[in-house]
């Protein structure tokens, strides 16, 4: 009898994914072990290859009440990314749709098609008020597959078309086919966008983000929205203790020559299941160095994998900690890279118009 591992069937390769198993996820009551009772035809071992299915989106924005997030708003295109961040802290949230956060969540994607004429109802409610919408901050709105769905570029038609400040966080390349959008919101100061860099070394990043552009591509991602005008920040995120934290000045440095204004810096962030998937990846990505850098995280975590109290969760604490923060505001004022960008403007914005609707004279 062969069994499968956690979740991944007999006869099945994978290949340039980050998660390296797929166990249930909290909610599941049980765990299933596929496994082959020597009925199969002998076949040639095949690649897990991404799936995405359609969800009819009933709502477009999500609202929070988090102390430490600088927005109260966003709208998420996708459910799951395919760039397979190992670290990623938004994989929890596929254990909702009864979803593996290992592998499922970089394989078996959700679009959300039609949120645009959703968006533009929520928009257009008595009772709405204007404020930034915030897109990339669960998982990318520009991963592989918005090439072929293209639900991101609904909301941004839509936002565009009504004056609605947006800002997008990303790591994906296909953001530069929407600059005929982008480039004319952040000239109304209606845009700004994070860039994601979270290591110079393009070995480690294709290991760690297996799916994600290179460094260096997203150095040039930045270059071209900076010569869009479009304000750009670097996010140096996550800082990776005792594997990544030693790049931050060669970062900063790097995304202020593509042309970025502004940085920001978060700690490594491992919730509930990304725990495991993180340490399972280390122990074979990085064995030589997975004891030392967990035991870096832990110390910045009061001694656990992770804390998520407000106030503790994107920075950490203790000693290592208070040295990165240093490190990296020393960095930014020596660069001259702000930490905080100019408000978005909220006044440009009118409901979205229906069909049908009596334009103005005015």
């Amino acid at each position: 009898m062969e069994h499968g591992r956690d979740g991944i069937l007999p006869g099945k390769r994978v290949r340039a994914r980050g998660a390296l198993s797929n166990a249930p996820g909290r909610f599941e009551g049980r765990g299933l072990v596929p496994f082959a009772d020597g009925w199969e035809m002998a076949e040639e071992a095949r690649l897990v290859r991404t799936e995405v299915r359609a969800e009819r989106a009933r709502s477009a924005i999500s609202y929070n009440r988090s102390p430490d997030l600088p927005f109260d708003r966003s709208v998420n295109p996708y459910r799951g990314c395919e760039h397979g961040c190992t670290y990623c802290f938004a994989r929890p949230t596929h254990a909702y749709l009864n979803l593996s956060p290992g592998l499922d969540f970089e394989t078996r994607l959700v679009a959300r098609p039609g949120i645009g004429a959703v968006l533009a109802r929520e928009l257009r409610a008595k009772g709405y008020r204007v404020a930034p919408i915030a897109i990339g901050t669960n998982t990318d709105p520009y991963q592989p597959c918005e090439a072929e769905w293209r639900v991101m570029r609904e909301v941004v038609e839509v936002l565009a078309g009504c004056g609605h400040p947006l800002a997008i966080t990303t790591k994906g390349t296909l953001i530069e086919r929407d600059f005929d959008l982008l480039a004319p919101m952040a000239e109304r100061g209606l845009l700004r966008v994070g860039v994601s860099v979270t290591t110079l070394d393009a070995g480690l990043s294709r290991r760690m983000e297996p799916r994600a552009a290179l460094p260096a591509r997203r150095l040039e991602v930045i270059r071209r929205l900076s010569a869009a005008g479009v304000p750009v920040r670097v996010m140096v995120a996550p800082v990776v203790p005792g594997l990544t934290d030693h790049e931050l000045e060669g970062i900063l440095e790097a995304a202020r020559g593509a042309g970025a204004v502004g940085a920001s810096w978060i700690m490594l962030r491992l919730p509930l299941e990304v725990a495991g998937l993180w340490r399972e990846w280390l122990e074979q990505a990085e064995p030589g160095r997975a004891a030392k850098v967990m035991a870096r995280v832990r110390e910045a975590r009061g001694g656990k994998d992770y804390d998520a109290e407000w106030g503790k969760r994107m920075r950490g604490e203790g000693l290592f900690a208070e040295l990165i923060a240093t490190r990296f505001a020393k960095a930014v004022a020596r660069l001259g890279l702000a930490e905080a960008l100019p408000a978005l403007r909220c006044d440009l914005f009118r409901p979205p118009a229906r069909a049908g609707d009596q334009l103005s004279l005015f």
